[in-house]
């Protein structure tokens, strides 16, 4: 049986490949850009039975997901639990060959399952949907606010507006009244009540 063992070290940008066969001999190594139909041309280039690896990481469910379809074994591992992945020099060429290696030897532990992807779809959904809902109860409470200040405003106002008339009509009366009182220079007394005092007379002169 022809087997295949493929490590892959995944970045950003760039993946590190290496092919190792069954024997452990190394026939191919490359680098690669982190793109969907550049990943699948060189898998779908190579031949036998495909086993791969890589690290769990940010792009392990796309990756995943990509290569499931194409190729006999996928496992995801993470370093943590690999004590066998931080012994020797770091560089990505290393990492992708003892990735190779572990694999083909069966010292990966795999922590990753398809499902997952599908769980990570429904963590998002019930987030959205929740977040949907705060966002809602939030602009309840605002216009609820709003419209509890509009009336207080307005009850302010209209109390101002109360207030002023009060003040303007007593201006207006106080006014008037200090109108009416004018005081007369001989007899000093208001016009107010002017009109009630009478006009008398001593002997036959006539006294206001």
């Amino acid at each position: 049986m022809d087997i295949k063992y493929i490590g892959m070290d995944v970045h950003k940008e760039a993946i590190s490949i290496a092919v190792m066969t069954g024997e452990g001999r190394l026939v191919m190594e490359s680098i690669i850009e982190t793109k969907a139909s550049t990943i699948l041309q060189f898998i779908q280039g190579l031949r036998g039975d495909l086993h791969v690896t890589f690290e769990e990481g940010t792009w392990a469910t796309w990756l995943y997901d990509l290569l499931k379809p194409h190729v006999t074994k996928l496992v995801v591992c993470d370093p943590r639990k690999n004590a066998l992945l931080k012994e020797g020099n770091k560089s990505d060429k290393i990492d992708a060959r003892k990735l190779a290696d572990l694999l083909r030897g069966g010292y990966l532990r795999s922590v990753y399952h398809g499902e997952n992807g599908l769980r990570t779809l429904k963590e998002l959904a019930r987030s959205y949907l929740t977040i949907s809902k705060d966002l809602t109860r939030v602009n309840e409470s605002g216009q609820g606010a709003v419209s509890k200040l509009g009336h207080s405003l307005s009850g302010s106002a209209s109390l101002r507006t109360a207030s002023s008339c009060r003040v303007v009509e007593q201006d207006r009366r106080s006014r008037g009244a200090q109108a009416g009182r004018v005081l007369l220079p001989t007899a000093r007394c208001d016009a107010s009540v002017a009109p009630s005092c009478a006009t008398g007379s001593i002997g036959r002169k006539p006294k206001t």
